[in-house]
């Protein structure tokens, strides 16, 4: 069921001034600019989560859709973020250590499934006690097993959840795919087998296999990023500069280039060629996702806020969708605009009770 809202425009135009006063609040000097660390992706995280909220929020869960907009535009383009820096972090992190497969496996997929497990489990404990709803014991296994083929926001356990297999199936063909001293050609294999297989009639919903072409290509993107960007060119070109131009030519260059790529984000994340052919919409949706990636990459400060909501990205993605369609607590009785800030606060403390948790258990 929709939620009504009166006046979206007005209660977008609040929830925009005062989250975008909140992200320049705890805005801060960047000490290591132009370097892709934990700080930066997580950032990017931040950023993609949001889009992946908004979206949600204001396309589905409300019946006017002006509300969020544009904010709720790019939920597509947040998707691709994810998978572009698990992409860029698992080839990263292979260039600086090779461990051996099965090491990779227990890591990795243990990192992902743990989280899920206890979310996919406190969705069907709510579903069965409160709405008096049960899923078939075949679809249950589906997701203890990571496969989630059907992404229905009323019949699927989790909607959203069609991401986890897609992401599970990197995590499983990256190993042996990667060639270490080869790294495009392994982008390479992995680019082509994701565009075979999602050619495939597989057993899922034409829905979601639409998403898998949307998708297929970012995590081998973010994996041929991670092997230019181990040369450090963007960062020895600034250094050519600095040593040959004064440092306000530097500054206005960066300036410059920072405001041509957020128009051009705006831009390819409003007229976004959905509706269009699939190939369309993917390239725009990559070029919206570049032109983020660079911002991200020229300007000198960080936010503090979007970093936080980064660092528990994956946990609030997982249990943010049947919390805000099935379980509403808060817009039911709060502004539109209020509710957006507390839902945002709400699921961070559920996705920081859940990675400490999941953290303790590792550590046991």
């Amino acid at each position: 069921m929709q939620i009504s809202v009166l006046d979206p425009f007005f209660q977008t135009a609040l929830f925009t001034s005062f989250f975008m006063a909140l992200v320049i609040f705890s805005a801060k000097k960047d000490l290591k600019p132009h370097d892709m660390n934990h700080s930066h992706t997580n950032e990017l995280k931040g950023v993609a989560i949001l889009m992946v909220l908004f979206s949600h929020i204001g396309y589905f869960l409300f019946s006017d859709h002006t509300f969020l907009y544009p904010l709720s535009v790019a939920g597509g383009v947040g998707v691709n973020i994810f998978l572009f820096l698990s992409g860029f972090g698992l080839t990263s992190s292979e260039i600086k250590s090779n461990k051996p497969i099965l090491h990779f496996y227990f890591k990795r997929l243990r990192n992902i499934f743990i989280p899920m497990w206890l979310t996919l489990t406190s969705v069907l404990l709510l579903d069965a006690h409160i709405l008096n709803k049960t899923y078939s014991l075949h679809t249950i296994l589906q997701g203890v097993l990571g496969f989630f083929p059907n992404s229905d926001i009323d019949s699927a356990i989790n909607s959203p959840l069609w991401y986890f297999t897609l992401i599970l199936f990197y995590y499983l063909i990256f190993p042996l795919a990667y060639i270490r001293n080869k790294p495009y050609l392994s982008s390479l294999i992995i680019l082509l087998t994701g565009f075979l297989i999602t050619r495939l009639d597989l057993p899922v919903s034409k829905d979601v296999l639409k998403l898998y072409q949307l998708h297929y290509l970012a995590f081998p993107l973010g994996m041929a990023f991670a092997n230019a960007y181990q040369k450090k060119q963007i960062i020895k070109l600034k250094d050519y500069v600095v040593k040959h131009t004064s440092s306000w030519v530097v500054s206005y260059i960066s300036y410059f280039l920072i405001l041509i790529l957020s128009f051009l984000f705006a831009y390819t994340a409003i007229h976004s060629n959905i509706g269009k052919s699939v190939f369309a919409e993917q390239i725009t949706s990559m070029f919206t996702m570049l032109s983020l990636v660079l911002i991200f990459l020229i300007k000198d400060v960080q936010s503090d806020l979007l970093i936080i909501l980064g660092k528990y990205s994956y946990e609030i993605y997982l249990i943010q969708w049947p919390l805000l369609y099935r379980f509403d607590l808060i817009y039911n009785h709060t502004p539109a605009f209020l509710g957006t800030f507390l839902y945002i606060l709400f699921f961070f403390v559920i996705g920081f009770v859940l990675n400490k948790f999941v953290k303790h258990y590792h550590s046991v």
